[in-house]
């Protein structure tokens, strides 16, 4: 078990330590969940269990088909060990589907699908309501190098079509999702997590949700859904 030191950041649904080890951290995963900026919160049982699970399950497929990732492996129940990125200012939204900011954007219907993915870059700044920005954006920011972008547009689609395959097999349809990417030793690496927080899951049957828009929308069964989610990737329940 590695040494845990100083809180390097906090999120919605995780914390991230330094350890003795300056190139790994330990991210924790936590049962608290928030919407809308922080407007909404409250807590999921178990949810920090599962989804670090889950993390455990997609970086390690992700990884076994050529996905450089921060994943290192799982410490405990809610804690795993991973390569310490120097995160990118912006994270990355891949849609299959109309949905949430989307539907609200361009007035398409939800659950439309798409003639192909669209990748959007979002800033990172939850005071800004999380901007849309492009790559001259990006560039002017000096947030990342062209062929920086141009390989993270090349690596989220990549990820997109193996999840997007992995989720069917499963009678998951893969929505849309968050991503984010960092630096390490001169590479850039998928990091952060991959999970019911932040990706939208639907069955492929009902089109019902399997992830926090049910926290979002008050629909009930929260800890069900993430645990369905889980069951079906892995058999396991909580």
């Amino acid at each position: 078990m590695p040494e845990i030191r100083e809180l390097i950041r906090e999120g919605k649904g995780k914390r991230v330590y330094a350890t003795e080890d300056p190139d790994l951290a330990v991210v924790y995963y936590k049962d608290e969940a928030m919407a809308y900026h922080g407007l909404k919160r409250g807590r999921i049982l178990g949810k920090g269990e599962i989804n670090n699970a889950i993390c455990e399950h997609l970086f390690t497929l992700l990884k076994e088909q050529g996905v450089e990732n921060h994943f290192v492996r799982q410490l405990d129940a809610r804690q795993s060990l991973v390569l310490r990125c120097e995160m990118m200012v912006f994270a990355v939204k891949v849609r299959n589907r109309v949905a949430g900011s989307m539907h609200v954007r361009t007035g398409l219907p939800v659950g439309m699908k798409l003639e192909q993915p669209v990748i959007e870059f979002v800033l990172k700044e939850s005071e800004m309501d999380d901007p849309l920005v492009n790559h001259t954006h990006l560039l002017a920011m000096k947030a990342a190098t062209m062929e920086e972008i141009e390989q993270i547009r090349a690596l989220s689609k990549k990820i997109n079509l193996i999840l997007t395959e992995y989720m069917s097999e499963i009678n998951i349809e893969l929505i849309d999702f968050q991503i984010e990417f960092g630096r390490y030793q001169g590479r850039i690496l998928l990091a952060d997590e991959i999970s019911p927080d932040t990706a939208r899951f639907w069955d492929s049957s009902t089109h019902e949700p399997l992830d926090i828009d049910r926290f979002r929308r008050d629909l009930g069964g929260v800890t069900e859904a993430y645990q369905e989610v889980l069951h079906r990737m892995m058999g396991i329940s909580y």
